[in-house]
């Protein structure tokens, strides 16, 4: 019987369709680069994420323009705090011509855009890209976005979720139409395709009407890998019923042991094997030649945070102005409920600052929004900086790591350039490419038609007839 090969680390490249990276203050950087309205910037990237052997480039994004402090979006343009929004998926396909092997991921709302849609996006981009494919499935955050589509107010948290769940069960109901044999391309037959191997959706649901039949083959790797970022109770249960990939933000190893076992427990009682599903966190790299010129680069990152830049980003993530109450003034129960944005970021600021009611400037020192230390830095040497990654990765904090750069391309071509090398040296990351599609190289199964039912509903609950 064949042993088990060595766990070896997930490593995700987080990038943003913007001015920035997750660190809004990246921008200000002596040695970032601009020129981010062009295709260059992005395939610059893509090129150094595929020869360092990252298994992913995943966009974060959002629908609308950080606007909710003070009801304006002028300080938010002004100090170029994640102003710029781009669409993915043409990013995207810029970076796959580019490159043959890294996957590529991106953020699309389950409520302002309609399953057929998405089902229909996604599909395409994975036959464009061999295989590569990946949905990072969100319910979006506040009202600045319902405002963009026509809506008066963003949909409560619980309710997202069971929208967000049925867009799912109809996205993957339209991936699986085609059979992976369907296509038969005979020309001296005449015969294009198999039509008893093409079927109509006819999906009728709570929140989706979707007829069908869906319009795009299956892909090389069955359908796009489907990430997730649910850390609240609700995004919880959804992550653990559909993501391939879980993305978390641990504010340090000894809270991320505890909420890595947490989600991996929560996967078992999904009925899945948590072996099956990578959970990776956010974390920011700096490396140099040594600990005191990493130190004093930190420093230097540091200093290019504003405090606009925290403001602004905690009233988008939280749908909620800051702007008209005391810096000091303890939320009360009830506007802590109301909080509607992302409440899993809010419940970290609760559980860090250990107080129930937490201030604007608990929120602002607790959440270390737009601050290099909102996520774990990993600072110093490259010895040094794998060390730091190493120790999560064997304690059980993690499977690997989403990567933000503190300056484009820099932080990147540092890390590939300097930690792979020592990563690879010591087992716990791979030298090669396992093959040519994102689950190949992730170690993921191809799904079958069907399988998803299964793994969402595995008593068989809101399975019907096909």
């Amino acid at each position: 019987m064949a042993s088990k090969p060595a766990r070896q680390m997930t490593l995700i490249g987080f990038l943003q369709a913007q001015n920035c990276s997750t660190y809004p203050g990246s921008w200000r950087h002596s040695a970032a680069m601009h020129d981010f309205t062009t295709p260059e910037y992005y395939q610059r990237i893509a090129r150094t994420l595929e020869e360092g052997k990252f298994h992913l480039a995943f966009f974060d994004d959002r629908l609308a323009m950080p606007d909710i402090y003070g009801d304006d979006h002028a300080e938010t343009v002004a100090h170029g705090v994640r102003a710029v929004k781009m669409d993915l998926i043409s990013i995207l396909t810029a970076m796959g011509m580019a490159t043959s092997r890294l996957g590529l991921g991106a953020t699309y709302s389950t409520t302002y855009y309609e399953p057929f849609h998405i089902a229909r996006t996604f599909a395409t981009f994975d036959l464009m890209t061999r295989g590569r494919a990946a949905w990072n499935v969100v319910t979006s955050l506040n009202d600045s976005e319902a405002a963009n589509f026509g809506q008066s107010e963003h949909l409560e948290h619980d309710l997202r979720y069971d929208r967000a769940d049925e867009f799912v069960e109809t996205v993957m109901g339209h991936w699986d139409s085609w059979a992976d044999d369907a296509l038969i391309l005979d020309k001296a037959s005449g015969r294009f395709a198999d039509p008893d191997k093409v079927r109509r959706l006819d999906h009728q649901g709570r929140f989706f009407k979707s007829r069908g039949p869906f319009t795009v083959p299956r892909s090389q790797q069955g359908h796009p890998v489907l990430i997730q970022a649910g850390q609240s109770g609700r995004g919880r249960t959804f992550a653990s019923r559909w993501a391939d990939l879980i993305f978390v933000v641990y504010p340090n190893l000894e809270v991320g042991k505890k909420q890595y076992a947490e989600m991996k427990q929560a996967l078992a009682d999904a009925g899945r094997d948590p072996d099956d599903v990578k959970i990776s966190t956010a974390c920011y790299t700096i490396v140099a030649t040594s600990d005191e010129i990493a130190q004093q680069q930190r420093e230097y990152i540091d200093s290019l945070a504003k405090p606009i830049d925290s403001l602004a980003l905690l009233c988008e993530v939280l749908n909620t102005d800051f702007s008209t109450r005391g810096y000091d003034d303890p939320f009360s129960d009830a506007e802590m409920a109301a909080i509607s944005g992302w409440t899993g970021f809010r419940d970290r600021v609760v559980t860090l600052s250990g107080k129930r009611n937490p201030s604007v400037r608990d929120f602002v020192d607790f959440s270390k929004r737009a601050r290099i230390q909102e996520f774990p830095v990993f600072c110093g040497t490259p010895k040094t900086v794998a060390d730091q990654m190493e120790q999560w990765f064997v304690e059980g904090g993690v499977d690997g790591f989403v990567i933000s750069p503190t300056h484009v391309p820099g932080a990147y071509e540092d890390f590939v350039r300097m930690v792979v090398p020592e990563l690879q040296r010591r087992g716990l990351f791979r030298k090669e490419y396992q093959g040519a599609t994102l689950r190949e190289n992730l170690g993921l199964a191809i799904p079958k038609a069907g399988d998803w039912r299964k793994q969402a509903y595995p008593g068989g609950a809101r399975i019907r007839a096909a």
